[in-house]
């Protein structure tokens, strides 16, 4: 039997918060919803009670990746349906959870090709920091010392102050990407799929299936063997497409769904 992977963004893809669920019907129509992870004691974010039971299957008939920009004390804060997954890809694969403990290895080998590769961090945040205005400027914040992010108040962000910054990051090898009200520096070779393709060496995967709606995903889709995203999102705005990968009709938590269903297309037990 094929060993399938799935890595799948969480945010937006898999899992929404209230905000973002997008919920179109009329109320009585509305799909039940079940909560998956809780911060300071308030419920933040859902999947719908159909995607619950698609997600205990996933886990049974593939290897499930959650693939995500979180750190790892985020990601904990999730408890999805399902089998306790062995890999998670956190901090945009700077870190690599092994039964929930983060790679050693891996994270070594990240730190000596950032180090070689890009800027220093702290010549980043420092840009970042003097760059922002106070007017605009929510919460600055660093990322396992692997990348630094915005907090923003998007209404008055001003226009083309995110595209100045990324061609500014260019040249030190940093990217710039805006999801929602975050705008995230990440260095260049800190991405999903380097880490994707060290856990589908280790388990021997077959075959790769991907989801996810931000630019800080587009790299994995462009490197697993089919790929989804759903119609809302930065990678919607821009219209990206690339080999293999197929557009959700849906938007919102319902997209989530159908991501799930696609990826149990995939699976062994349902060729």
């Amino acid at each position: 039997m094929n060993t399938v992977l799935v890595a799948s963004d969480l945010d937006r893809t898999l899992i929404y918060s209230a905000a973002a669920l997008g919920l179109r019907m009329p109320d009585a129509d509305a799909p039940r919803l079940l909560c998956v992870e809780v911060y300071e004691g308030k419920p933040l974010s859902y999947v719908t009670e159909a995607a619950a039971e698609l997600l205990v299957e996933l886990g049974r008939s593939t290897v499930f990746v959650p693939t995500t920009t979180r750190t790892p004390e985020q990601y904990r804060r999730i408890h999805l349906p399902g089998p306790a997954p062995r890999f998670a890809i956190c901090a945009n694969g700077g870190q690599l959870l092994v039964d929930g403990v983060p790679d050693r290895d891996w994270r070594d080998a990240v730190d000596r090709r950032l180090a070689a590769e890009c800027a220093p961090l702290d010549e980043v945040r420092a840009h970042l920091v003097r760059t922002a205005d106070p007017a605009w400027l929510l919460k600055e914040r660093v990322a396992e010392d692997l990348f630094a992010y915005l907090v923003v108040e998007r209404a008055l962000l001003p226009d083309g102050w995110v595209k100045e910054l990324g061609a500014w990051a260019e040249g030190r090898g940093w990217t710039v990407s805006l999801q929602g009200r975050k705008v995230y520096a990440v260095p260049r070779p800190l991405t999903k799929s380097a880490a994707m393709r060290e856990v589908a060496r280790r388990v021997g995967a077959d075959e790769v299936l991907a989801a996810g709606d931000s630019l800080l995903d587009a790299d994995l889709l462009a490197a697993a063997d089919r790929a989804w995203r759903p119609s809302h999102g930065e990678l919607a705005d821009t219209g990206w497409a690339a080999p293999g990968l197929t557009v959700i009709p849906e938007v919102g938590v319902g997209a989530g769904e159908e991501i799930l269903r696609r990826f149990l297309a995939g699976a062994p037990q349902s060729r």
